[in-house]
């Protein structure tokens, strides 16, 4: 028997969820050691160094799921050989640009072209194209896994521009109304289906 062949799809899969899970253990990690530490009596040096010392283990996380996100919205819209050469090009780009700019710019170019591309599978996947490209069937969950990729773009963008109020808080609710309508669309894909079914009558004989 030939041994089964390991999907593009999955591994993306798997590393993101890799990555998430490690973001979760280090946030977790410094809840505690906050609480246990007892940092928030500590002067505000030690303060300062002990987020210094957590951003910096977090920093390389986060540049990898921001390539992981660049590398994943495009799958939706493009066959694997032109998503090999789209993921070589955007990290060039963003190469090039952090070669000049620094790194903060360079994730900034991975975010806007993701959520360029995101903004486009939205609008397709709304519309009931079948142009892009799902592991699952049926239009509840594809729209609600492109909410959830979305609310998840503008989180990390979010991180960016957080020292902003209005934008902040614009990107805030719109990741957590985005999230959460996809959830709903993915845990309630057939009622909301057989709601739809219902409302347009059964199909002519």
């Amino acid at each position: 028997m030939r041994p089964r062949s390991v999907s593009y799809d999955y591994v993306l899969i798997l590393a993101t969820v890799a990555v998430l899970f490690a973001i979760s253990v280090l946030c977790i990690y410094g809840m505690f050691a906050f609480k246990f530490a007892q940092i928030q009596n500590l002067p505000p040096a030690a303060k300062l160094a002990h987020m210094e010392r957590l951003n910096r283990l977090a920093a390389p996380l986060i540049i990898a799921l921001i390539t992981l996100l660049g590398i994943c919205i495009p799958k939706r819209l493009l066959p694997t050989r032109w998503l090999n050469r789209f993921a070589v090009l955007l990290l060039a780009t963003a190469g090039t640009v952090g070669g000049v700019y620094g790194v903060r710019p360079a994730l900034l170019v991975i975010l806007t072209a993701s959520l360029v591309l995101q903004l486009a599978v939205l609008a397709l996947a709304v519309a009931g194209s079948g142009l892009l490209r799902f592991e699952r069937s049926g239009y509840w969950l594809r729209l609600g896994s492109t909410l959830m990729h979305l609310g998840l773009i503008l989180f990390v963008l979010d991180l960016f521009f957080f020292r902003r109020p209005l934008l902040h808080l614009a990107l805030f609710w719109t990741t957590t109304v985005a999230t959460t309508a996809g959830m709903l669309c993915c845990f309630y894909a057939q009622p909301l289906a057989r709601l739809v079914q219902k409302k347009k009558g059964p199909p002519a004989p």
